[in-house]
């Protein structure tokens, strides 16, 4: 799987935009082909987005394009004419069935063979919309090619015909939390990587710094960002501190200790700690290497 942290919306066709976010800290750069293009200009738009996959460095980052939804007089062209120079994964807008990602799964094996790629090298990020999306993210996963879930606040509160998704304070309303928690919940079920929705108001700094922790301290390993200043707050936001792995570290060399001696359950700085308290700990060093190559993970 991908290291995924920030990953941030360029509208397709806007070179300035794509120059801006090559310049950055993001892990992956998603090439919108969906709301940020109008209708008269998709096509025009689709030949740039081809191109600037066959033809621009990425400078290693992810490359991931938003296509249209395969139910738009757009989504299928879309597949075609980007599977020619590949991005790495296509987040899909609005899905609402296995069947809706089986078929695009299906189409993609066919354009593989027509181009000559790996088979299932490209992935699918499903973005969770819509209320029947929501109600069948658990099955999402069983589509080979998704390797992680995230979902959308505002196209929710559109499919409902809410007039926003948060109250006076900021925080989510409760159907937007569940999904949420239904995103976060199904990823963790099948394995794969959860990623937070955008935080729309881009000015709002300590808003951005409240729905990452938040977001991370739920379980969720990225966030997709519009808006380059979001960028180093969520990588930050989504790296393991020093004194985390520091602390992961001590209590995994704590649980080989105590394994020598037969236990499993223990205290550790004042608290009772046994299996799942070192399956966590491994799994924050696991994303700590990942992410931050330069922190160590070895030795006392």
């Amino acid at each position: 799987m991908a290291t995924r942290r920030s990953l941030h919306f360029v509208p397709g066709g806007n070179e300035r935009m794509l120059a801006k976010a090559l310049a950055t800290n993001a892990d992956s750069v998603v090439l919108d082909l969906e709301d940020a293009v109008t209708p008269q200009r998709k096509g025009q738009v689709r030949e740039t987005v081809a191109r600037w996959l066959a033809e621009v460095d990425f400078c290693g980052k992810e490359k991931t394009v938003r296509v249209n939804p395969l139910d738009t007089p757009w989504g299928h062209a879309d597949l075609v004419r980007t599977m020619a120079a590949p991005p790495d994964a296509y987040l899909i807008p609005k899905p609402e069935t296995l069947e809706g990602l089986e078929v695009i799964d299906a189409q993609l094996l066919q354009l593989e063979r027509r181009f000559g790629h790996a088979r299932r090298r490209v992935r699918l990020i499903p973005i969770v919309e819509t209320p029947l999306g929501a109600l069948n993210a658990a099955t999402f996963a069983r589509c080979p090619r998704v390797d992680a879930l995230t979902w959308g606040a505002e196209d929710l509160a559109a499919s409902l015909g809410a007039p926003g998704n948060r109250d006076a304070s900021g925080r989510y309303l409760p159907v937007y939390e569940h999904c949420r928690a239904q995103t976060l919940l199904c990823a963790a079920t099948a394995g794969i990587q959860a990623i937070d929705t955008v935080t729309v108001d881009f000015r709002d700094d300590d808003g951005l710094q409240r729905d990452c922790e938040c977001a991370a301290s739920l379980g969720f390993t990225g966030k997709l960002s519009i808006h380059p200043n979001q960028i180093d707050a969520i990588n930050a936001a989504f790296t393991p501190s020093t004194e985390q792995v520091a602390e992961a570290r001590a209590l995994v060399a704590a649980f080989e200790e105590a394994q020598a001696a037969g236990r499993m359950a223990f205290a550790f700085k004042g608290q009772m700690v046994d299996a799942p308290h070192l399956n966590r700990a491994k799994a924050l060093l696991r994303r700590a290497a990942a992410v931050a190559p330069g922190i160590s993970i070895i030795g006392p």
